[in-house]
């Protein structure tokens, strides 16, 4: 087939993606397993190489995405539990002062959405800024933009959040990079997107807080205990991300011969293996956060239990992905459409972020976008011979996009209207601006980080 007509067959066929998800409210994982199969026949692909392709594609990615979002989602759970979070978000209120209250939010978001989802971790916070709004008498969104764009830069930008994750495995990004960038990126975004349009918007939109009684529901229930040390957590959170950019830096160093090889560089890279680095972090934790503080083992694995249901999800939708991803290599979709994008000079950065932003605006989920754009540029940067580098920020950028205008498509939509107490048109003019400065303020920043590296 020619790559015309490949190119048109993998176009119809991410159409009926759109359409079975919008339409039909078929599963993401569904969905894509049918339409990946569906390439496959189209392209004229063997009917049993089909099925080695969903084995094959299924199996690369689940060995490695299963075992981080795992042990990962146990991470954050515990954190949460333990009243960790809060810790962190009061001593950084403390620290910052009440005139720089809005820069301590969005700090907290940043920091705590490296181990727990961005709708919990909203969930537990928003307390802090109903009760900041009420001691000042601005807008709620004075504090809760900040705060909501620390957490969405994160949760989007920085691993080992579930999204840059499977991004990342999918094609086959150095974890350690796409941290480094990530926060290279992620700071200057959340401060334009949080503290910056925050203080805009606030005047804008005023939002009171809730009653007490009203906010009572929705305050965390370990509010009332001793909360863990704001040392402990910080501790915690960066032990995972220190051991795997050291990892990277040791790998680096090795392969330039600045370093020679040597058993003590094969443990700092075995420690800083995303596996061994999470399964660090989350022991710790469960012995600083839980045994320490009296949780007993009963406790600790209902925890651990609660923390795996909503990940076995994120890894069946991601393995899907990799399906996607497997069926267009095999079928030679992918090797048509890096041919393409070469004739055409279209750099892998700008492909990766529209295909995400299109993805993201006519189906709704980030995490559906992230992973159906990283199977088709899988394939395309693969060819191109794409460095370590480069793929990191194909990673950001393909996040970058799913980020873009969250709205009534979008469960995060309808989260942040309930809890901030906002009509349809105040959560699009603030929440969904928010989300859409994040997605181009990022992607002007991985653009001249490229132009440069």
């Amino acid at each position: 087939m020619t790559p015309l007509v490949l190119f048109i067959i993998t176009t119809a066929a991410i159409g009926l993606l759109f359409l079975m998800v919008i339409r039909f409210k078929i599963h993401a994982f569904i969905s894509l397993m049918i339409i990946s199969i569906l390439v496959g026949i189209m392209t004229g692909m063997p009917l049993m190489n089909i099925i080695q392709s969903v084995q094959d594609g299924m199996g690369d990615i689940l060995g490695f995405i299963a075992i981080v979002i795992g042990i990962g989602s146990i991470f954050g759970e515990i954190l949460q539990v333990s009243g960790g979070a809060e810790s962190l978000s009061k001593t950084m209120l403390r620290k910052f002062g009440e005139e720089r209250s809005s820069w301590a939010l969005m700090t907290t978001g940043f920091i705590i959405a490296i181990p727990v989802f961005l709708d919990i971790g909203f969930i537990i916070l928003v307390p802090m800024t109903y009760a900041l709004s009420r001691k000042t008498g601005r807008s709620v969104l004075y504090y809760a933009i900040p705060l909501l764009a620390g957490l969405a830069v994160t949760h989007a930008f920085i691993p080992p959040t579930p999204g840059p994750i499977a991004v990342a495995e999918i094609i086959d990004a150095d974890l350690g990079w796409v941290i480094l960038f990530g926060i290279i990126v992620g700071l200057p975004t959340a401060v334009v997107a949080g503290p910056f349009f925050g203080r805009y918007i606030a005047k804008k939109i005023h939002i009171n807080p809730p009653d007490i009684s009203e906010e009572q529901e929705l305050v965390n229930e370990n509010t009332q205990k001793e909360l863990p040390s704001f040392g402990w957590v910080v501790f915690l959170i960066a032990l995972p991300l220190v051991l795997i950019l050291t990892s990277t830096l040791a790998d680096l160093a090795v392969k330039n011969e600045w370093l020679p090889e040597s058993k003590i560089m094969e443990i700092i890279q075995f420690l800083g293996h995303p596996f061994i680095a999470l399964l660090i972090a989350t022991m710790a934790a469960m012995y600083v956060l839980g045994t320490r503080r009296n949780y007993t083992g009963k406790q600790l694995m209902q925890i651990a239990n609660k923390a795996l249901a909503p990940a076995g999800l994120i890894i069946l939708v991601t393995g899907a992905g990799g399906v996607f991803k497997q069926i267009l290599v095999d079928s030679g979709v992918g090797a048509a459409l890096a041919e393409t994008i070469a004739n055409k000079n279209i750099p892998p950065v700008v492909l990766a972020y529209v295909l995400a932003v299109i993805i993201r605006l006519t189906q709704g989920s980030a995490t559906v976008a992230m992973i159906t754009a990283a199977g088709m540029v899988a394939p395309v940067i693969e060819v191109l011979g794409t460095g370590d580098i480069g793929k990191a920020l194909v990673v950001l950028v393909i996040a970058a996009g799913s980020t873009t205008l969250s709205h009534v498509n979008d469960s995060g939509f309808w989260l942040v209207s309930k809890y901030l107490n906002m009509t349809e048109k105040q959560t699009l003019q603030s929440w969904s601006i928010m989300e859409t400065i994040i997605s181009v303020v990022g992607f002007v920043l991985i653009l001249l980080i490229s132009l440069f590296v």
